[in-house]
C-alpha cells in the first residue's frame, strides 16, 4: 500500500470512528418498546449491530491503517521509528 493510500485509509478510519462515536448515543430508542425477533428490545438489538460495526471498523483499522514501520522498528529490523518501510505489508 502506498503512503498516500495509507494516509487516505487513516482519515477514513478516523472519520468512521467519529461517526460511530456519535451513533453510540442512541437516544432515539430509549422509549421504544419494540421487540426485534419477538424477544430482543430494539435498543439492545441496535447495540448488537453497533458492536459488530465497531469490530469491523477495528478490523479495517488493523488491516489498512496500521503503522507497520513502527512494528519493524520494534522488531529491530530498522533503527529509525519514523522511517518508512521499504517493504509495506498488504
Amino acid at each position: 500500500m502506498t503512503p498516500a493510500r495509507r494516509s487516505t485509509a487513516w482519515w477514513v478510519i478516523w472519520t468512521l470512528a467519529a461517526v460511530l462515536f456519535v451513533l453510540h448515543h442512541d437516544f432515539w430508542f430509549w422509549d421504544d418498546r419494540t421487540l426485534v425477533l419477538g424477544f430482543l428490545p430494539v435498543g439492545l438489538a441496535y447495540h448488537v449491530a453497533y458492536s459488530v460495526a465497531a469490530a469491523l471498523l477495528w478490523l479495517a483499522a488493523v488491516r489498512f491503517a496500521w503503522p507497520h514501520h513502527i512494528e519493524e522498528w520494534a522488531d529491530g529490523t530498522t533503527s529509525d521509528p519514523n522511517a518508512t518501510s521499504a517493504r509495506i505489508k498488504a
